[in-house]
């Protein structure tokens, strides 16, 4: 009996399944604009027909779909407070795809008493269930700030440079620095786009907001990053508009950026994004100085800057369709630039150089597709391109300088300043990257990355036979991903992913590695949320790691990969008090270890810098934010970071090649800063002479506190003697910017470091005192064709 019963209910739920899938199903989608072009995430959809209804939300593009819709008439409903509800008719019918499109109106009556409840594409990233900061770039605009120079606001972050614009730069995130952190431009990595295009020569105007992954990565990202990862995003904000600007400031600094986009009325788009930096960097440093004819010694020498021109040239142009039933967008590109450095020093500043210069340029195709909803709830996303560029060192004066300018021939005419150089080299680097993202319903996505990276350096060196000695220069990587995740929206969400990351470079062993982690958010209330993330993160050694860089950085084809396991708690809160005051709170604790750290240390005479494996690192800190901001007039902030990075190095191998203990075991890494911090005030004076108007004036800090420069068992621990250890520093910068005709026309004054405060980063290298610079932006977008 049981088992007829058994039989009959599993017979009527299959003919119910089958009458259900054979019912016509079609599909809905669209994307949500406000009336300027701009793209509305978290917009309430509502789909309502006769027998059926489904509600939705846009995604961080304005982009919404409905899948397996019974055939009939619908209206399709969007709501958000500060925009007036709009409904609009269509029909579903089997096997096709229904868009609606829809530009909101924001709604005109009570909108400063009313409290929003939709988000923002910056405040949508920062409630994911990953240890993740966006920063709205929009609203840096109108400064002279590249993408560095904002990263350096953000909690956990510390960007340290050798000098002024165009100078080498290592960003430290959580304590993790250098190759650690990945950089990517829309999703794709820029491991291979040359010394001519870096987040310090890029400026902030073309981004629309920039995410910044704390430890653990998601794996749509597709990496092997061991600390963290920057993601600049350049959206698609407007179809046609045009976004021009200029500054000239201090130390003869030019910066220029155009931004373009014209798409017509079938879809055809053309894109535009070009920028260019000039300056002398002749800012004047402190240092010890000998007069190479005199003799004549000063150790505390105010002089300036005499070899440091910089300037580079970008260009990124995209052709292609978009809005298409089989591709959402369809790109061809290709990115064009130059830039030029001179050397006026080593990783130290005792001995100033002359005439040492750097070349370099990028030629890049690219190629770019999406498509939403490719098949019921497919998406995907596939991104290719290869770097055709070609780098110099050019060393190839015997002279030698001082820092006052004088020089005088070597005795050794085959000898450069530093080391004799003409070459000429290509690091060519392909990559190609396709991540496939498959909804299996309401809440849960399953998500499959692949990401294929490949690297082969060649050329030649004028002066020397053995330019590019040992086994040959190439790598091939592969890094693979698999992510579930669940999200119910406000409440929870859970992501579990797990990595697969291949390496074989030419002339070593292959490296096969596994990582995985996880990443999870509760919310208490729509203001209160939790946040915890782990991985077994894997980094596999770089080119420039193994190879070296061919300027300042020394190859080592023996480093092993890095391994860590990073864990994050965090906690983020918004309130209200009554209704003017708005508080933001957010904290965040870090963790991790580290095994086969890689390092950078100095070579024998001090010349450039080495790389070696570390048996392990031991990483702990903590950060906090807090924003408080009145009415729309007043906005102020301060970030805070400690971090403590300890040696886990207990026996290292002496000269005899004997294991002994080591004497710096336990010791803090040295070179790192380890606490540090920002604070900032803006004041926004609204129709100021004159409607549509606006002035902001605003103040910036940057704290950093002393931080060791060698090894603190190693000897000087006296805090005070500057030759042991980098000395706290403390910067001001003031901005004013004008804004007329809703933001038109744009005119910027800022200065930094007003104290004119000695400003050091990487061993001491000091950076630029300070500075005023003058900014014009001019931004139109109402045009049509």
């Amino acid at each position: 009996m049981q088992i007829k019963k058994i039989f009959a209910l599993v017979h009527f739920c299959a003919i119910t399944l089958c009458s259900f899938a054979q019912q016509p199903q079609g599909s809905v989608k669209g994307t949500i604009h406000d009336k300027a072009g701009e793209a509305l995430p978290a917009i309430t959809v509502k789909l309502t027909g006769a027998n059926f209804s489904k509600t939705g939300t846009s995604d961080l593009n304005g982009a919404y779909a409905f899948t397996k819709i019974p055939s009939g008439n619908y209206t399709v409903t969007f709501r958000a407070v500060g925009f007036e509800q709009t409904e609009i008719n269509t029909t579903v019918t089997a096997n096709k795809e229904s868009t609606v499109n829809v530009a909101l109106n924001e709604a005109s009556q009570g909108l400063q008493t009313v409290q929003v409840t939709g988000r923002t594409a910056v405040q949508e990233i920062n409630r994911l269930a990953f240890n993740v900061t966006a920063v709205d770039a929009k609203q840096l605009y109108n400064t002279t700030l590249d993408l560095s120079s904002a990263l350096d606001r953000v909690s956990g972050i510390r960007v340290r440079e050798s000098g002024g614009v165009g100078s080498t730069f290592n960003l430290s995130l959580n304590g993790f620095s250098g190759n650690r952190v990945r950089y990517f431009i829309d999703g794709v990595p820029m491991d291979n786009f040359g010394s001519s295009f870096q987040i310090n020569n890029i400026p902030i105007n073309i981004a629309d907001r920039v995410e910044v992954y704390k430890g653990v990565v998601p794996i749509w990202l597709g990496s092997d990053a061991l600390g963290g990862a920057i993601n600049i995003v350049t959206g698609n904000r407007f179809k046609n508009y045009v976004d021009a600007s200029y500054s000239y400031g201090s130390f003869n600094t030019h910066r220029s950026v155009i931004n373009a986009a014209v798409t017509n009325k079938k879809g055809f788009t053309f894109r535009l994004n070009a920028f260019q930096n000039y300056s002398d960097n002749s800012y004047k440093v402190t240092v010890e100085a000998a007069d190479i004819n005199t003799k004549a010694y000063n150790p505390k020498a105010r002089l300036r800057r005499f070899h440091d021109n910089y300037h580079n040239e970008t260009l990124i142009a995209n052709v292609g369709v978009v809005g298409k039933s089989w591709a959402d967008q369809l790109l061809l590109g290709v990115t064009l630039g130059q830039n030029y450095k001179e050397f006026q020093t080593s990783v130290r500043m005792n001995l100033p150089y002359g005439s040492w210069h750097r070349r370099g340029n990028i030629v890049m195709p690219s190629l770019k597709y999406s498509k939403l909803n490719l098949i019921k709830g497919l998406d995907i996303t596939v991104n290719g391109n290869y770097n055709l560029g070609t780098e110099q060192n050019i060393d190839t004066v015997a002279v030698e300088y001082d820092w006052y300018g004088n020089s005088k021939p070597k005795l050794d005419t085959n000898a450069g300043e530093r080391s004799k150089s003409l070459s000429r080299y290509k690091n060519n680097n392909g990559l190609l990257s396709a991540t496939a993202n498959y909804k299996l319903s309401d809440n849960q996505n399953l998500a499959l990355s692949n990401v294929f990276n490949t690297f082969t350096r060649t050329g030649r060196d004028t002066y020397s036979v053995n330019f590019l000695p040992g086994p040959k220069q190439k790598v091939r990587k592969n890094v693979l991903g698999l992510a579930y995740s669940f999200n119910e929206r406000d409440k929870w969400s859970v992501s579990l992913f797990g990595k697969y990351l291949h390496q074989k470079s030419a002339g070593q062993n292959s490296f096969n590695r596994f990582g995985f982690g996880a990443a999870a958010s509760l919310f208490l209330s729509s203001q209160f949320q939790l946040k915890a993330s782990y991985e077994k993160a894997q980094r596999l050694p770089e080119a420039n790691e193994l190879f070296g860089d061919m300027e300042l950085q020394v190859g080592n084809a023996s480093l092993n990969p890095e391994e860590s396991n990073n864990a994050n708690l965090g906690m983020s809160y918004s309130f209200n008090v009554n209704r003017d005051h708005h508080f933001l709170i957010n904290a965040n604790a870090t963790y991790r270890y580290s095994n086969n750290y890689i390092y950078t240390r100095f070579n024998q005479n001090q010349t450039a810098l080495m790389l070696d494996n570390t048996k392990g690192v031991f990483v702990i800190g903590g950060e906090g934010e807090m924003r408080y901001s009145y009415k729309k007039w007043l906005s102020a902030g301060t970030t805070l970071t400690y971090q403590f990075l300890q040696n886990k190095q207990d026996s290292v191998l002496n000269q005899s090649g004997v294991m002994v203990k080591s004497s710096v075991y336990n010791d803090q890494m040295p070179n790192i800063p380890y606490f540090f911090g920002n604070a900032d005030i803006t004041v926004t004076l609204r129709d100021f002479k004159g409607k549509g108007n606006t002035l902001n004036l605003g103040y910036n800090l940057l704290y950093v506190h002393a931080f060791w420069l060698y090894w603190p068992s190693a000897g000087g621990r006296d805090v005070l003697d500057e030759k042991y250890v980098v000395p706290m520093q403390l910067s001001h910068d003031l901005s004013a910017v004008y804004s007329f005709k809703s933001g038109r026309y744009n005119v910027g004054l800022e200065v930094r470091n007003i104290t004119d405060t000695n400003l050091y980063d990487n061993f001491s290298l000091q950076k630029p005192g300070r500075g005023f610079y003058l900014n014009f932006r001019y931004f139109f977008n109402s045009f049509k064709i």
